[in-house]
C-alpha cells in the first residue's frame, strides 16, 4: 500500500485497527512511534546495484490501555512527516514487535489494516542460476527401478 492509499482510507475511517496476517491483532492501545523514510542501497547477488526507499511506520503497544489512535491523528502525523521529511508517495513498510521486530507490508480488507508477511527472495535469479536453469544430474527414474546399474546415472 502506498502513502496516498492509506491517507485516502483514513479520511473516512471510523477506527484504526491493525491485524496480523496470521490472525492476531495489534492491541487497540498501540502507538505509531515513528513515521519516516528508510533508504536501502545494496548490491544483489548478481552484482547489480539497487536502491529501495519505503515509508516506515513503527507500531508499539504500551501499558496505557486507554490510548486509542484516531484516524485524524494518524493523518496529522503523516502530513507532518511529508512536510518535514519531504516524504514522497512511497510504499509503506510497517515495523511491529512480535518475537523480534518484524517488517510487514501493509494491506487493507475494507475494515482493518493488515500486516502482511514480507518474504525474502533472490533478486538476480537469472544471474545465479536459480530460475529457468536446467537442473543437472536429474534422471527420470520411472521405469528405471529394475535397470539401475552402477554408472547408469540413476543412483
Amino acid at each position: 500500500m502506498k502513502l496516498s492509499e492509506i491517507k485516502e482510507i483514513l479520511t473516512t475511517a471510523e477506527e484504526v485497527n491493525f491485524h496480523v496476517e496470521n490472525g492476531g491483532m495489534v492491541p487497540e492501545h498501540f502507538h505509531v512511534t515513528e513515521v519516516g523514510i528508510i533508504t536501502k542501497d545494496f548490491i544483489d547477488c548478481g552484482g547489480k546495484v539497487r536502491h529501495e526507499k519505503v515509508a516506515n511506520f513503527q507500531l508499539w503497544d504500551a501499558d496505557d490501555y486507554e490510548h486509542r489512535l484516531k484516524a485524524g491523528k494518524l493523518l496529522g502525523i503523516i502530513a507532518l512527516s511529508e512536510k518535514v521529511l519531504g516524504m514522497e508517495d512511497l510504499e509503506i513498510e510497517v515495523e511491529y514487535q512480535s518475537g523480534t521486530i518484524g517488517k510487514y507490508d501493509l494491506g487493507f480488507d475494507g475494515t482493518n489494516f493488515l500486516l502482511l508477511a514480507k518474504q525474502t527472495t533472490c533478486l538476480a535469479k537469472e544471474a545465479c542460476g536459480v530460475e529457468g536453469a536446467p537442473r543437472k544430474g536429474m534422471v527420470n527414474l520411472a521405469g528405471a527401478v529394475n535397470n539401475c546399474t552402477p554408472g547408469s546415472g540413476c543412483c
